[in-house]
């Protein structure tokens, strides 16, 4: 005989936080991983992780596993303004990688080809939520220990301004470069690695 249900904490909730956060990673854990440069047939707004394989001593810890370094989201254009129309963001996924494929090929100490990516195509009211539970529950080093991999270049009036983490450990993105670094690279590498020690 089962033990009485004592509260209401006890009891199964499928809409919880966390099982919607299982649900969700299952889903993407079954779609494939591919190599940055293969993203060409990429279709959907969504959601993605992306995984890195090579020698950069500060990602030894993750290089090669199944810990992404970065997850992020592809939204439609028009999503912030509520103007999306509904064969938008056919191209969102594709358009974000390859934005990201951009950032890792200008760095002058990282190699695309060391990069995979895995996506999932989301119906876009979730697409926000989806991303903060891949954040949530792998804990990338580039969304918390290392800002700024997926800034966007700035408009001419805001080009100037402090060099992001990101920026300061992997130089090389040309829109970057007139930013002041306000740490040095020892420091932000001090930051990563006391990141993988916790």
């Amino acid at each position: 005989m089962s033990p009485a249900v004592e509260d209401m904490n006890d009891y199964y909730d499928p809409l919880s936080w966390e099982n919607l956060m299982a649900a969700l990673v299952v889903h993407l854990e079954r779609q494939p991983r591919m190599g940055l440069t293969a993203i060409d047939n990429v279709r959907g707004p969504g959601v993605y992780v992306l995984f890195y394989s090579g020698l950069y001593p500060a990602y030894a810890a993750i290089s090669g596993g199944p810990q992404p370094i970065y997850a992020g989201k592809a939204m439609p254009k028009g999503t912030r303004k509520g103007t999306v129309e509904k064969d938008t963001g056919r191209t969102a996924l594709r358009s974000r990688l390859s934005q990201h494929r951009n950032s890792i090929e200008a760095a002058t100490n990282l190699d695309v080809n060391d990069f995979e990516c895995r996506f999932l195509a989301v119906v876009p009211v979730w697409i926000t939520l989806a991303e903060q539970f891949l954040i949530d529950h792998y804990g990338p080093v580039w969304n918390k220990a290392l800002d700024g991999f997926g800034n966007n270049p700035q408009g001419k009036d805001r080009e100037t301004g402090k060099a992001s983490l990101w920026d300061t450990l992997h130089p090389g993105r040309e829109w970057a470069a007139k930013r002041v670094r306000t740490r040095s690279e020892e420091e932000v590498l001090a930051l990563v690695a006391e990141f993988f020690r916790t």
